[in-house]
């Protein structure tokens, strides 16, 4: 289901969805997949807003590059205008706090939109660049 997701029919049809109504502020903004195993969260940095989504349990991790000394290839960072990447990193934006985003749900904020479902998540931004997530598999395009 998720490889169908990425056809671009489909992600037409879901950037043409109305945004979501604005949330209140909150120190967090953001949603956990049902299988708790992907949490993502929105922020502003520099001016510029992003969206960050972790994995807590991968079947691969991959090797990281030789400029990362930390923590590598759990966590997928993109700004609302840009191409995504896998970030180094030395924290987490994995909260339990967060709302579950059920199967079949679409999430929106800031130019951002993704959709859970039970073979993975898949974000994206205004200009159609993100990711799909699973435990199985990460895929950026």
């Amino acid at each position: 289901m998720l490889a169908k997701l990425m056809a671009a029919p489909v992600l037409v049809v879901l950037s043409a969805l109305a945004p979501a109504e604005p949330l209140p502020e909150q120190t967090m903004i953001g949603f956990q997949t049902p299988s708790r195993n992907v949490v993502c969260q929105f922020f502003s940095r520099n001016g510029q807003d992003y969206l960050r989504c972790d994995i807590v349990d991968m079947n691969v991790r991959p090797k990281p590059p030789p400029h990362c000394h930390a923590a590598w290839g759990d966590a997928f960072e993109m700004p609302v205008k840009g191409k995504p990447e896998r970030v180094c990193h030395g924290d987490t934006v994995s909260d339990r706090s967060l709302p579950v985003l059920g199967y079949g749900q679409i999430w929106q904020r800031g130019g951002f939109t993704c959709r859970s479902e039970p073979t993975g998540l898949l974000c994206f931004n205004v200009m159609m660049r993100g990711f799909a997530l699973s435990r199985a598999r990460q895929v950026i395009f």
